[in-house]
């Protein structure tokens, strides 16, 4: 306790204590959190790094690190022939079984409009090989659903007809049709599952083969495996019988899929050829708009979306020349139709391209709010192979990137589970590994991905499936293998320094042992990278803000504490050149900037990382021994003024405040205590009172020792520390009745408190503070009892001011004393309890002192507490 406080032996052991430990041993209680701001030891706050908004919507920041010609462009010219025109391979999505024997080529030029052409053998083997090859790419793309569009013409006619067929025309052609299958059944037995349907249809386009205009050609129609039968009609199949059944089931599945064509047929002649005509026209922007709604529409209405669409390619044609017309609202309209049909390879690269330069204009993001494009560009995300389209996904998620600037669409994304599938995305790319062919391309990818991510963890809703996703590992994951990649490093830092400013997750991110590894591996790495450097340091001042564990997992690191050490030394030289060529600039007479520099801030954070390792009994006892650190922290307090950057100098002081704490051998705090208590001297001075405080604070620790006390007495800080008490404020208050309390120790500096008036403000103290402030009325009785240890008198030792303090300690001892009634039933538990075991045994002991020295015949009334 103190030293002038004889009642037993115990208590004369402790008299050598600091005035902030506590007088009785207890357990930990939640009181300690009550009056956590009391404490001797101190964690500190800073501010998040701040991170400038681009003016410019790019896939790469203007501080990105990649070379221009090492990344995908942002900006780029897109016209239709960005697309490719001739994509044709087979869309049905069915793979059709070979055929049995070679195709049947008919060269008659009879007309038979009625019926289908009789089967009739080749006439030269060598002739039909001719007509077989020329004729090879055709039947490779030609499906049977044409046939039913189609006319059935003399192989010989050679003018081509090029407008649309009529739908009443199509309808005859069908019944054509299904009575030529009905009258070659005639001709075919069911039984011989070898039975198929081979036509020719030539197909001409005119020009240069983008009108969206169909020509009806040659169709011949045969059904395979009749000729022999023809020829045989008596001979028994030598198929088992289950092949009968066999063949019969084909048969149907067969007529099934000629009904579904069939009705696409109708479908695409009646209702989207007519808005083809339409978009053909290129009519104003708002019609083609329009037109582009309705066929979105009619496609969804008929099925015709997606890979199984027949008739895409002619389709995609004709949506691919108007993206020259140069309009963000009809481009919005046709990316969307696109990715709805569900294009790939360059012709997705394209449609994402058009989809990021719509996003990229600001100006576009109602229309784009608007619409259902997100859904589109998130399928892409979702089923669109990440090797092979790695370029096509990166303009896909820069635009989803820009989107997220909007809270209408960041709201969207949330709900329609965009956070789980990007880490899903995520987790992808991390097991692509570095010796892999795209390892690199797909960073580009990731710096998009870990972007949009950033944006979300602005978001509440986000941040909570970001804290329950096991986005912790899947983010640390990335770091490791792409720790030579600034840009992804940054963009992961950032989403790092945003959520663990959230308990939840910053305990997640604790409990990720390699965390600290991966943050002291970059921090040497991009050493001089301020911006990369600041957010790793702001992280792990957050994670050692309130984990005694993460304190000490990361002091036990290898190298962990040269690492700040180091950065401290850089960025301490550097903000010293940047402040030098100031002054040359502008003369010291003119004022610091209001906000820190990038060199002050990195400072600024990482005291304060120093500042909470020291919260540890251990970290911070081999912390105070450590010369290196505390030798930075003093020269802070040299160079730096409060005046040219409050928040640094604060924080020092702050730091060396909780090392001062630690009384170990070969303490550096103390190697430099009165050069410390120098500088701390012209923060007393100044006109900032938090820097006062936390001043007052050190000297509460520094007073401890006879050198400090000694030199408070003839710089007469003491008369700083009584003009205090009447500040009103209890934590002001309280630091400097610690200096008081201790300086009480010596014999021969007890006299300066009546001298100054101290005792009477200590009186007053207790008076305004009374039952809301336990800690500092316990103070204040000890300081009190220190000061009258060789009491003679109350007269002479607490003069006017006897009576007052006899009716406030009677009153506070009162078993019945009203708590603060303002506190919560927890807190108020709290303060009983410290009451019961600091105060009173203090209180009584001083109230029974003054009581047997004090006269009651001479004392003046005094109104009652």
């Amino acid at each position: 306790l103190c030293r002038g406080m004889q009642t037993s032996k115990t208590e004369n052991r402790r008299k050598a204590e600091p005035f902030c430990w506590l007088s009785v041993a207890k357990p930990k209680t939640s009181s300690e959190i009550v009056n956590e701001a009391r404490d001797a030891l101190r964690t500190v706050r800073t501010q998040r790094p701040f991170t400038p908004t681009d003016e410019q919507r790019k896939l790469f920041g203007s501080r990105s690190s990649r070379c221009p010609q090492n990344r995908p462009a942002s900006v780029f010219s897109l016209h239709s022939s960005s697309f490719d025109l001739d994509e044709s391979r087979p869309l049905s999505g069915v793979r059709l079984s070979p055929l049995g024997h070679k195709p049947i080529l008919i060269t008659s030029a009879k007309v038979e409009d009625t019926s289908v052409f009789l089967p009739k053998p080749p006439a030269d083997v060598t002739e039909v090989g001719k007509v077989s090859s020329a004729q090879k790419g055709l039947f490779r793309t030609t499906s049977l659903g044409d046939l039913f569009s189609a006319k059935v013409v003399p192989l010989d006619q050679n003018e081509e007809k090029l407008d649309f067929e009529e739908p009443t025309m199509v309808m005859n052609n069908l019944d054509r049709s299904n009575n030529c299958l009905a009258e070659q059944k005639l001709y075919t037995s069911f039984h011989d599952e070898s039975r198929q349907l081979i036509f020719n249809e030539h197909v001409s386009r005119s020009g240069s083969g983008d009108s969206v205009k169909e020509t009806p050609g040659k169709v011949s129609l045969q059904l395979q495996g009749e000729s022999d039968q023809m020829k045989e009609p008596c001979k028994k199949s030598s198929q088992p019988r289950s092949s009968h059944w066999k063949g019969r089931v084909t048969g149907l599945k067969d007529e099934t899929r000629i009904n579904e064509w069939e009705e696409e047929d109708v479908f695409w002649h009646l209702k989207i050829l007519p808005i083809l005509r339409e978009l053909e026209k290129k009519d104003n922007i708002e019609n083609l708009c329009l037109a582009c709604t309705k066929l979105h529409q009619a496609l969804n209405e008929g099925n015709m979306l997606g890979k199984r669409f027949k008739r895409r390619n002619m389709l995609l044609k004709t949506l691919y020349k108007l993206v020259d017309i140069d309009s963000d609202p009809l481009c919005l309209k046709l990316a969307k139709i696109i990715l709805a049909i569900k294009v790939d390879g360059r012709n997705l690269l394209s449609v994402c391209k058009l989809a990021f330069k719509i996003c990229r204009n600001k100006k576009n993001d109602l229309i784009v709010q608007n619409d259902t494009l997100l859904d589109y560009l998130l399928d892409v995300l979702r089923n669109e192979d990440l090797q092979k389209n790695n370029e096509a996904l990166v303009y896909c998620m820069g635009a989803i990137k820009f989107m997220s600037g909007n809270a209408v669409l960041l709201n969207e994304m949330v709900n329609k589970g965009a956070v789980e599938m990007f880490l899903q995305l995520m987790k992808q790319i991390n097991n692509i590994k570095e010796h892999d062919t795209y390892f690199s391309s797909l960073g580009h990818l990731l710096v998009q991905l870990t972007a949009t991510l950033r944006t979300l963890a602005d978001f509440p809703p986000a941040r909570c499936q970001l804290s329950c996703s096991g986005a912790v590992f899947e983010l640390c994951v990335a770091l490791e293998q792409r720790g030579g990649d600034k840009d992804v490093c940054t963009c992961i830092v950032r989403i790092l320094s945003k959520l663990s400013s959230y308990s939840d997750f910053c305990a997640a991110l604790a409990d990720c042992s390699r965390c600290y590894i991966l943050f002291l591996a970059l921090l040497n790495k991009h050493q001089k990278q301020q911006d990369l450097v600041i957010r790793i340091i702001f992280i792990l001042g957050n994670l050692t803000a309130k984990n005694n564990k993460a304190r000490e997992q990361f002091f036990k690191e290898k190298e962990s504490i040269n690492t700040l050490t180091s950065l401290f030394q850089t960025y301490y030289e550097l903000d010293l050149n940047t402040q030098r060529c100031y002054h040359d600039r502008k003369g010291k007479g003119k004022k610091h900037l209001k906000h820190p520099s990038e060199a002050e801030d990195v400072l600024i954070k990482l005291i304060r990382v120093l500042a909470n390792l020291s919260i540890h009994p251990s970290v911070g006892a081999a912390l105070a021994a450590a010369h290196p650190v505390v030798g930075l922290l003093v020269t802070v307090l040299e160079y730096k003024s409060v005046d040219d950057c409050e928040e640094l100098v604060i924080n020092a002081v702050t730091t060396i405040n909780n090392l001062s704490y630690y009384q170990v051998t070969n303490s550096a705090v103390q190697d430099k205590q009165l050069h410390i208590a120098e500088k701390l001297l012209k923060l007393l001075m100044s006109d900032n009172m938090d820097a006062v405080v936390e001043a007052v604070r050190v000297f509460g620790n520094l007073s401890q020792h006879h050198e400090i006390r000694d030199f408070i007495m003839q710089k007469k800080i003491y008369k700083f520390m009584i003009a205090l008490l009447d500040s009103k404020k209890r934590d002001v208050c309280f630091s400097a009745c610690g200096v008081l309390l201790n300086l009480t120790v010596d014999k021969n500096k007890r006299a300066f408190l009546m001298e100054e008036g101290g005792v009477g403000k200590l009186v007053d103290c207790l008076q305004d503070f009374g039952p809301a402030d336990w800690q500092l009325s316990c103070l204040i009785c000890k300081t009190l009892w220190n000061y009258s240890d060789s009491i003679t008198s109350t007269a002479s030792c607490f003069g006017g001011d006897t009576n007052t303090l006899l009716l406030l300690l009677t009153s506070l001892l009162d078993e019945e004393v009203e708590l603060d009634c303002s506190l919560d039933r927890d807190i108020m538990d709290c303060q009983r309890l410290y009451w019961e075991r600091e105060f009173k045994p203090v209180g009584e002991k001083l109230l029974d002192r003054i009581q047997s020295h004090h006269s009651f015949l001479s004392a003046e009334p005094v109104t009652p507490f």
